[in-house]
């Protein structure tokens, strides 16, 4: 029985050794406390002295600064082919950078030509798109695009894509006509000739 008894002992000292070992066998067999030596909480401080930094400086690698963003669109505006603008549309000035809304008063036969990326908000009176081609200027308002000739609602904001576009006093107006522009625009009589403010 001695032999038995040991057998026994044997067999059972290994199945529970080798329990011991399969259930520790994928690592530590506890769950991490947030908070604990294991998962630390930061403060704040460690953060801004640290952490903030290092991602403050990733971030600055990666990001375009206004002088790389100005390069990059007077080289895409250096590549436009030559000739392709329309001589009878006067082209309007650059734009002087400036985000203010001009209030611009808009009479009977006169034409408001406004340059690429000019935003126009009618306030009074009805008008209409014009456009030196088949495409108009967008309505961000109703989200729609206004042909040559579609009509404007008033205090909704257009935005020209491109020169050579922009409004015009609607023939049945009978009432005075005030228009909000940002960016830069030109203003001419119907004969062509630049209205001076």
């Amino acid at each position: 029985m001695n032999k038995t008894h040991t057998k026994v002992l044997v067999s059972t000292l290994l199945l529970w050794a080798a329990t011991i070992v399969g259930a520790n066998a994928d690592g530590n067999n506890y769950t991490i406390q947030p908070g604990s030596v294991d998962d630390p909480v930061i403060t704040k401080s460690y953060f801004d002295q640290n952490i903030k930094q290092k991602v403050m400086d990733e971030l600055a690698k990666q990001s375009m600064t206004e002088e790389k963003i100005k390069q990059i669109i007077s080289a895409e505006l250096g590549k436009g082919t030559p000739g392709t603008s329309n001589p009878e549309v006067p082209t309007p000035p650059p734009a002087s950078g400036s985000s203010e809304l001009t209030v611009v008063e808009l009479k009977q036969g006169q034409l408001l030509y406004g340059g690429a990326g000019v935003e126009i908000i009618v306030r009074t009176g009805k008008v209409t798109v014009i456009s030196t081609d088949d495409n108009g200027v967008a309505d961000v308002t109703s989200g729609k695009d206004l042909a040559a000739g579609a009509a404007v609602e008033n205090n909704h904001l257009l935005i020209v894509p491109r020169e050579g576009r922009g409004v015009k006093p609607d023939p049945k107006n009978k009432q005075d006509i005030f228009v909000m522009v940002r960016g830069s625009y030109v203003l001419t009589n119907a004969d062509g000739s630049k209205v001076t403010p």
